[in-house]
């Protein structure tokens, strides 16, 4: 069943101003699918394999783009990397936009290979897995975090609503967001994950050449999941599993260029001492932290100590799902002082930043908001936004004079 994307809009943009496109993403985040619905039977696809030369194409690419029409899909390009400078030359002849349509799971070298050796004609679009637009298929309209950074005045004065009721909190954070677990019974949702860390993470990793040891590899993905939504700390990382510090930030380099984690940078000022310069890391899903951290159900996560990290973990996941799709992209940071005052996400557009603090709670309180507020004050010539609290609550209330929580699952709007 194909699920309507965000990404659909602003891949049909791209592909009416560049001669070629790429996608990138995770494995199983809907590359392919997405590919195929927007181009449809006005274009052949071609999908590489790790094995075998399709169609000679590493052995003759020009050989090989001779017998394919354009529009061309060319599924799992990094698999065919002899193709690229073919295209180069094909493209700089030619430059009428749409021609060719590129996927991939991973930031290889054939995707440097791309952006260099392209550079102005190919154009970069990352796809996340679901978002709970997407999962509940209402895309139409702008998304909350777009109308917050366009007007936070006006987004909090309209009283933005929820998403129809779909799956209760602790079961959306238990199956995560990739596609497949949409559909997927819920006792089958652990198989499916740990089957997806062994086929996708672990083959990925032997393939980008870093990793030898599997079973420490794998020791070290349970502990990602365990600091997720925590300061990155390098030498925990390796002590914790008995390898060096070079070897943990070799893994999480990994682990990021299968975009199954990423890192948070510290937002700091030279003016200002004793903040925090570490970045925050996040495991890529939910789902998968879930998992890795052998929570059996939706009901033990209830009462899990890591409930609020993997919420945590969720919510930024969305927030980064939502963002993928505007250009230019707002800048992503994270806050905190070495007294303890903290803003867990900040957005920075415009000169403006747009604080956001994630509390996995019905009901917040105006404390939750201190961390803003000291935000603020350790800001003062900054232009800091009204701050959101984003939670588990059933409505949007006001904390503070500046400051409002608002429920996770809020549905687009006009």
């Amino acid at each position: 069943m194909y699920c309507d994307r965000l990404a659909t809009s602003r891949l049909n943009r791209l592909l009416e101003q560049f001669p070629a496109v790429v996608i990138a993403g995770a494995r199983q985040v809907g590359k392919s699918t997405l590919a195929e619905h927007v181009l449809g039977d006005r274009a052949e696809i071609v999908v590489f394999d790790p094995v075998t030369d399709i169609e000679n194409a590493r052995r003759d690419p020009e050989l090989f783009l001779d017998n394919h029409r354009t529009p061309l899909v060319l599924d799992e390009i990094q698999y065919a990397p002899e193709v690229v400078p073919a295209l180069k030359r094909r493209i700089d002849r030619n430059r009428t936009p749409g021609q060719y349509l590129l996927t991939g799971p991973q930031q290889w070298e054939v995707f440097k290979s791309l952006a260099e050796s392209l550079a102005g004609r190919v154009a970069f679009l990352d796809l996340e897995a679901f978002c709970l637009a997407e999962s509940a298929r209402r895309i139409e309209g702008r998304s909350w975090v777009e109308r917050w950074l366009d007007d936070p005045d006006e987004f909090v004065a309209s009283r933005p609503k929820r998403l129809p009721a779909g799956r209760a909190l602790y079961e959306r954070l238990f199956r995560g967001s990739l596609p497949e677990t949409e559909f997927l019974a819920e006792d089958v949702i652990p198989d499916f994950h740990a089957a997806y860390q062994r086929t996708y993470i672990e083959r990925d990793a032997r393939q980008l050449g870093d990793v030898t040891d599997w079973q420490q590899f794998g020791r070290f993905f349970r502990l990602a999941a365990a600091l997720t939504a925590q300061e990155v700390n390098q030498s925990q990382f390796g002590r914790d599993i008995g390898v060096t510090p070079q070897t943990a930030r070799r893994w999480l380099d990994v682990l990021t260029a299968t975009f199954q984690w990423h890192e948070v940078p510290a937002f700091w000022r030279n003016t200002v001492k004793r903040i925090s310069k570490r970045p925050k890391g996040y495991l890529a899903d939910s789902g998968l932290a879930c998992a890795a951290l052998r929570i059996s159900s939706p009901r033990a996560l209830a009462d899990h100590p890591a409930l609020g990290a993997i919420f945590e973990t969720a919510v930024v996941g969305e927030i980064r799902k939502l963002i993928s799709v505007l250009s230019p992209r707002p800048a992503l940071h994270h806050w905190r002082s070495h007294g303890g005052a903290e803003v867990d996400l900040l957005l920075e557009r415009d000169g403006v930043l747009h604080p956001l603090e994630i509390k996995v709670k019905s009901r917040p309180t105006r404390g939750d908001a201190r961390g803003i507020a000291a935000l603020r004050a350790t800001f003062p010539d900054l232009r800091v936004s009204r701050g959101l609290v984003v939670c588990a609550g059933p409505e949007a209330t006001a904390l503070t004079r500046l400051d409002h929580a608002i429920p996770w699952d809020l549905a687009p709007g006009p």
